[in-house]
């Protein structure tokens, strides 16, 4: 297979950022309301507008700032923009979420696993066409196009840490459940994103 069967094309990769920010903004609506969390730079903005009057919007890009210099030295301006693309439109579906979508009541074990699904999917989209959602998700990558360790796996366990911090916002059942949530997201990440298997980067 040549190199230019393996790129994708610009509209391709359009419809990917959207397609793939707007399944994490709804993952995070269904986490947001049965008060679950999440891990990476995502569950870290999460965890913070739990506790404090920052909306999860503008925590998103702040937490993730010191990330895109790492991006633009390690993996290029390419990365770096498309990355800072799918970071700024998750922090603005997110805030134009509630005038979109209206959820009374989410059972949490299905917000764990529905929203679980939704951020591995989108994360997957983004992932594939040369993009991540900054952060931890950054770092992924990188040691995944470099070394070979596959992302998912690498994201579980910083996600892991995650959740210890989170132990002291919420309830112990409420991390056991983000939990399964994490597990559902690696599964599909580690399933997905081999070395070898899909080139990501256009």
């Amino acid at each position: 297979m040549t190199e230019n069967v393996l790129r994708h094309r610009l509209h391709e990769d359009a419809i990917a950022l959207v397609l793939g920010t707007l399944f994490v903004a709804l993952g995070i609506a269904i986490y947001g309301k049965a008060s679950l969390l999440t891990g990476s730079t995502v569950g870290v903005a999460l965890l913070l507008s739990y506790v404090t009057p920052l909306g999860f919007s503008v925590l998103l890009l702040l937490v993730n700032l010191p990330f895109f210099l790492l991006a633009l030295i390690r993996l290029g301006w390419l990365f770096t923009a498309k990355t800072l693309a799918a970071v700024s439109l998750v922090s603005l579906f997110s805030k134009l979420m509630p005038f979109w979508l209206e959820i009374g009541h989410v059972n949490p074990l299905y917000a764990a696993i529905a929203g679980g699904g939704l951020f591995g999917m989108g994360l997957l989209m983004l992932f594939r066409h040369g993009m991540s959602l900054g952060g931890v998700s950054i770092l992924a990558y990188f040691v995944q196009e470099k070394y070979g360790l596959r992302a998912g796996y690498f994201l579980f366990v910083v996600d892991m840490l995650v959740m210890l911090a989170g132990t002291a916002v919420l309830s112990l059942d409420l991390i056991a459940l983000s939990m399964a949530g994490i597990a559902v997201l690696s599964m599909i990440v580690g399933m997905n994103h081999r070395p070898g298997r899909y080139a990501g980067i256009s």
